[in-house]
């Protein structure tokens, strides 16, 4: 055997020690780690021996479930601290009130020095407004985890339902775009 054949059979060794109904499951928690995502959960569960539409659905779906609970924890979060900035209120002086009742010096309606944004921030901000929300989501896994684009998104304003679509979009994508041609490959070389 080559050593492409030997690396199959060892994780195919390795899924096999694992009941079959269980096999599945562990492609899917694969899934959800950052970096891993549904394309390497796929591969992963390939190599171990899972039939390929198996194993590509169950690391999308985990993909996409941990994705799910970033935006939903982003969502929450960003609306937080939108509320929590917008209770400010103005004392008789005209000075602003935080929640805590601290005054701070600045007049009611000035803007005093802004942050400013990072390079970063800027740069992700370009590729928003030239891609959209679609291109975000689908040139995203090219840089950065799906994770990563997920949260950002949603911590930038874009509406939660919408990422989550684009997101489940580039989830498929990405995971069909690496499973087809490594299932073929692993046809071809194994047998």
């Amino acid at each position: 055997m080559n050593p492409i054949q030997d690396l199959i059979a060892g994780f195919q060794e390795l899924v096999a020690q694992v009941p079959e109904l269980l096999q599945p499951f562990i492609v899917m928690l694969a899934g959800m780690i950052p970096f891993i995502e549904g394309e390497g959960g796929a591969a992963i569960g390939i190599i171990g021996g899972i039939h390929p539409l198996i194993a590509a659905i169950a690391a999308a779906v985990g993909n996409f479930l941990a994705v799910l609970a970033i935006v939903l924890l982003t969502s929450r979060t960003r609306d937080a601290v939108v509320a929590r900035r917008d209770r400010g209120a103005t004392g008789d002086d005209g000075t602003v009130l935080t929640l805590e009742g601290d005054e701070e010096t600045q007049p009611a309606g000035s803007a005093g020095p802004a942050k400013p944004e990072s390079k970063g921030r800027q740069r992700f901000n370009r590729w928003l407004v030239r891609f959209g929300v679609p291109g975000a989501s689908l040139l995203g896994p090219l840089a950065i985890p799906t994770h990563f684009t997920a949260a950002t998104l949603v911590a930038s304003g874009v509406a939660r339902g919408w990422v989550l679509l684009w997101q489940a979009i580039a989830i498929v994508l990405w995971t069909t775009i690496v499973t087809v041609p490594l299932w073929l490959v692993i046809s071809a070389v194994a047998g």
